[in-house]
């Protein structure tokens, strides 16, 4: 009876969260939720190491550096 979720349902779920949330959360909120259940996996199964390093923006916002001629050829001035 309750374990009948369809697509209605689960879209009705996300417009929810959408709204209460905004957008930019929603990303943050799925992996904190991701790693709430690989933590308790790992609880469950015996494990006692728990992973509660906060995941790190600067990374991910910084652009990385390639080493291709395009990156360092648009650096250097035309002669």
């Amino acid at each position: 009876m309750l374990g009948n979720i369809g697509f209605g349902e689960l879209l009705l779920i996300l417009v929810v969260l959408l709204l209460v949330f905004g957008s930019s959360k929603l990303p943050q909120l799925g992996d904190a939720l991701g790693r709430s259940i690989k933590n308790f996996k790992k609880s469950v199964s015996g494990d006692d190491s728990i992973d509660v390093t906060p995941k790190k923006l600067d990374e991910a916002a910084a652009p990385k550096q390639g080493t291709g001629t395009a990156a360092t050829s648009a650096a250097e001035p035309k002669r």
